[in-house]
């Protein structure tokens, strides 16, 4: 017998998997040469030590893999852990847990296989700096085109116009051509044009002069001044009063501006982005807003797609968004489930990026064990969930008439979304829905919609 057990020893020091063993009080019986190297602490220092004290990972006091294993009496497999090794370093590994059996068939411990997978996610972060730029993440075929050409844009010192629906990422679109730009040691100064009242608006951005006022009772400096040799991002630019318009286009074309209240002309070196949800071409046309103003703006035009036109990107911003929240929270996620995957791929996101980022915050909230379940959701992506079970292939039986309308009621309903997205606007929408302008036109007077 004492053989036997000498050839099993042999034999897990050839494996490259760390393997140990435990008792029924977790403390080690067995710890093979790969546990010793991955984890840089020796055998003689394991054996008979409770094998939390030797990983030291948080899920050694909540969702041990090794405790669950050995409670229900069947294998955990897959879970991504990160442990401090014996010389202080964190590591990542992958664990396959499972329990052991004497004799009698009782359990008498666990047997816990890990493996080394810092190698497969120094490559995950290698591919991830490859889809971003700075917090613009993506692999999408428009985002990598957005990659390629934002560093021309931001060396152009040209003014741009940035185009797409709310939460797309336009601030951060902005923030980074600021940031690769030869104006990146100084300001970025934002302004939002439609949070302010109009007559508030003049003196934020230009300043005003003592005795402008009956409150200024010295100078104060606008964004335009604060922004002196940076950038000036003017978000929601389509909110801009009319006579501020003709104020900003003598800015952009002469560089030049006069604090409210005062005599004195200073001069602008400032780069201007401006952003908006609307479309602007329309509301040229309209005389919403300056059509001299649009062109001067829109030297460079951007458009941040909708998070639904570049659902390959989901995944890939989550586990971007999820890093970013273990870093400062006192929880980690570190594994999410296929039903919640599956919940991405097909849900709208009408709130775009910023709406996925903050349905991960709120997982926070509820998420203890470290995997991100459909229970951790906000409620009502919860039911967005149950929505998508009650229509799999077995609970439906559909007749070939009720097919064609449950298809009609769907092209409906996805119409009237895209129009809602962009108040009316059929060109956004057909571009949205990526189909002809004149085959939304035909759709629209096939289901009555004005």
């Amino acid at each position: 017998m004492k053989k036997n057990y000498m050839a099993i020893d042999q034999i897990l020091d050839f494996l490259d998997d760390g393997i140990f063993t435990v008792d029924r009080d977790f403390k080690i019986t067995s710890f093979n040469r790969a546990a010793e190297k991955i984890t840089g602490v020796s055998e003689k220092d394991a054996l008979d030590k409770n094998c939390a004290a030797v990983f030291n990972t948080p899920l050694c006091k909540s969702a041990c893999p090794l405790k669950e294993a050995i409670k229900k009496e069947k294998q955990t497999g897959g879970v991504k852990i990160q442990i401090n090794t014996g010389a202080g370093k964190a590591l990542p590994i992958c664990v396959t847990a499972g329990p052991l059996y004497g004799r009698d068939g009782s359990v008498t411990g666990g047997i816990e296989i890990f493996r080394d997978i810092s190698g497969i996610e120094n490559l995950k972060k290698e591919l991830d700096e490859k889809y971003s730029h700075y917090d613009i993440v993506g692999k999408s075929e428009y985002m990598k085109t957005l990659f390629n050409i934002l560093p021309d844009i931001a060396e152009s010192d040209c003014n741009v116009l940035i185009e797409g629906p709310s939460g797309s990422g336009k601030s951060l679109a902005a923030k980074t051509i600021h940031n690769l730009s030869e104006r990146s040691k100084k300001p970025f100064i934002v302004i939002n044009c439609g949070a302010l009242p109009e007559t508030l608006l003049e003196s934020e951005l230009f300043g005003y002069a003592r005795g402008a006022f009956t409150d200024a009772k010295k100078d104060k400096p606008g964004r335009f001044a604060l922004a002196e040799g940076g950038t000036i991002f003017l978000d929601e630019i389509a909110e801009m009063p009319f006579h501020l318009q003709v104020k900003l286009l003598r800015v952009i074309e002469d560089r030049r501006y006069e604090p409210l209240g005062g005599v004195e002309t200073r001069n602008a070196d400032v780069r201007i982005i401006a952003a908006t949800n609307k479309d602007l071409g329309s509301m040229v046309k309209k005389e919403k807003f300056r059509e001299d103003l649009y062109y001067r703006l829109k030297i460079v035009n951007l458009r941040m797609p909708a998070l639904a036109e570049r659902r390959e990107d989901i995944e890939m911003l989550a586990r971007h968004f999820i890093k970013n929240f273990n870093a400062r929270k006192s929880n980690k996620i570190t594994e999410i489930s296929p039903k919640v995957l599956e919940f991405f791929a097909v849900y709208d996101f009408p709130g775009n990026v910023r709406e996925l980022e903050n349905i991960l915050e709120y997982c926070y909230i509820f998420c203890k064990d470290g995997k991100l379940l459909p229970d951790h959701l906000p409620a009502d992506c919860r039911s967005f969930v149950s929505g998508i079970a009650a229509l799999s292939p077995k609970s439906l039986k559909p007749s070939p008439l009720a097919l064609e309308r449950a298809v009609e009621n769907t092209e409906k309903v996805s119409i009237v979304n895209a129009l809602e997205r962009f108040e009316g606007d059929k060109k956004s929408a057909a571009r949205f829905l990526k189909i002809d302008y004149s085959t939304l036109w035909r759709k629209m007077k096939k289901y009555s919609l004005n």
